[in-house]
């Protein structure tokens, strides 16, 4: 996912808006569903470790290794309203934005990215929501991938966090690496999860006068800590 650098210089109506926002009803009847039925139905075991690593307040990006569409509701589980207090809010490939999923992902907190050409639009609304203190779920490896190993990062994440640190120095934006492992590595009907978190990496140690390398940096730091979940 190439994200483009956004200039505070840009005017407002030349890129679409975006917006997203979280039902109040339906995240409070969805998320238990899902936590206390759905998921304890379906999996035999989840094991979350590093729980103690998730901030409770201030702008957050989780970046979760992508292994299955039963990720995004993991999350929420490991790192959502009943642990800390703060519903999430997504960043989803715009595919997934059609039929029911189209209607229900937006009303969770989703919004859309065109991982092949990224708007302006959905990079000013990853920005805003980092400047109202929330917590945004990106999938760094832009897919989802079965054989258990980490791929190469791709640079929106970094670039994303690394652009709302500079537009507000003293922004604190923290990126919570998780490594998410089923057994077998396709899920299937009571299989098992393990959920790893590691210590958030500090995005305001990085140097926000120069963004393309510290991105490259960050990128890179990023995924040494999912790695090493990984060999864990």
């Amino acid at each position: 996912m190439q994200i483009p650098l956004l200039k505070s210089t840009i005017p407002s109506e030349k890129a679409p808006s975006v917006n997203s926002k979280i039902s109040p009803w339906l995240a409070s009847a969805l998320y238990p569903l899902g936590r206390f039925i759905v998921l304890p139905t379906y999996f035999k075991q989840i094991e979350v470790i590093g729980q103690e690593h998730l901030p409770t307040a201030g702008p957050t990006i989780l970046a979760p290794t992508h292994r299955s569409r039963w990720d995004g509701i993991l999350v929420a589980y490991t790192a959502g309203r009943h642990i800390t207090g703060r519903d999430l809010r997504y960043m989803v490939s715009s595919d997934e934005f059609k039929g029911i999923p189209g209607w229900l992902i937006p009303r969770l907190g989703g919004f859309p990215i065109d991982r092949k050409r990224p708007g302006i639009g959905s990079l000013r609304h990853g920005v805003e929501l980092l400047e109202a203190g929330q917590m945004v779920a990106i999938f760094p490896e832009g897919a989802i991938f079965h054989d258990g190993e980490i791929h190469p990062l791709k640079p929106g994440l970094a670039r994303l966090a690394i652009q709302a640190e500079s537009l507000h120095p003293n922004l604190g934006v923290k990126i919570v690496p998780i490594n998410v492992e089923y057994q077998p590595r396709i899920p299937q009907w009571r299989s098992q999860v393990k959920i790893t978190i590691a210590p958030p990496l500090e995005v305001s140690h990085y140097r926000l006068d120069i963004p393309k390398e510290s991105g490259n940096k960050l990128t890179a730091d990023l995924e040494t800590a999912l790695r090493a979940m990984d060999q864990n």
